[in-house]
């Protein structure tokens, strides 16, 4: 997850905030607890999301405490735990470690391979613990991997890699059981991943063109060196999609139950992915 998911933190109510920011760093606090301080410098309010979605299946009420970190020594904060939240935590480092091979390999980074080597045994025990979530992000990822070398042209095609790898994402998270809730948080995560992978696509345009990087909407479109009001040519297309795929996470999400924390996850779903969406597609458009 790339850091679109985020809230529409105006929006949030004063408990809200506080809860959201207590799923955040209740993340990054488990990473630190399990893993060590150096692996928390890949935290981003995704997983923070991912957390509180995930625990808003559960009967049980959130029961908050006020702990010092590095960031805030002097001032506690708020800081949730759970096992939506440990979960989270191990997502936010398998993908990072994802990251860390394909900055190593394909763009031969020396801070990457210096990385692989003292995050190694962490993503044995992330391997260890969760084989099957490893597994499927390793596949997909793979699939990801090999259309981009290939230049693939289609936006579906590539954009499907990683919906798959945030499909696995939602469904094996911990969740009471029943088909019914891991194939409503499925479709989320699938429709999500769709979500995530254009807008960072769109939002990367000018920086692929200059660095010669792949970008599937360039070889969609048939981008043309030089070309001017290529963004405006496509952006209508692009938001299309972007909306169609904001409806289907909204249409699902009617289908949980929420048990909880039901007003941030509104907010993010909502107000928060729009406004992302409204912010990069006009600045790209303009």
């Amino acid at each position: 997850m790339l850091g679109y998911v985020t809230a529409d933190k105006p929006e949030l109510k004063m408990r809200e905030y506080e809860v959201y920011s207590g799923y955040y760093c209740g993340v990054c606090k488990s990473i630190g607890r399990r893993y060590g301080q150096l692996p928390r410098m890949v935290l981003s309010y995704d997983a923070a999301f991912l957390a509180v979605l995930l625990a808003s299946l559960e009967k049980e009420d959130d029961v908050p405490s006020r702990e010092h970190c590095i960031i805030h020594p002097i001032k506690k904060k708020t800081i949730v735990s759970n096992e939506a939240i440990d979960y989270a935590a191990d997502v936010m480092l398998i993908l990072a470690w994802f990251k860390l091979i394909d900055d190593a390999e394909d763009e031969g980074k020396l801070y990457a391979k210096a990385a692989l080597k003292t995050q190694k045994s962490i993503y044995k025990k992330l391997e260890a613990k969760r084989p099957g979530l490893c597994r499927k992000i390793a596949e997909n990822l793979a699939e990801l991997s090999r259309l981009e070398k290939e230049k693939c042209d289609s936006l579906d095609q590539a954009a499907e890699a990683f919906a798959k790898t945030m499909e696995a994402i939602f469904e094996e998270g911990p969740v009471p059981e029943g088909f019914r809730e891991h194939e409503v948080l499925r479709r989320i995560g699938y429709h999500m991943g769709k979500w995530i992978y254009l807008i960072d696509a769109i939002d990367d345009i000018d920086e692929n063109i200059e660095s010669g990087a792949y970008n599937p909407l360039l070889y969609r479109f048939r981008y043309e060196p030089g070309e001017e009001g290529f963004k405006e040519r496509i952006m209508e297309t692009c938001r299309f999609n972007l909306f169609h795929y904001l409806g289907e996470i909204s249409n699902s999400l009617d289908l949980l139950t929420i048990r909880k924390n039901k007003g941030i996850i509104e907010n993010i779903i909502y107000k928060g992915l729009l406004k992302q969406t409204e912010e990069i597609t006009n600045k790209e458009e303009k």
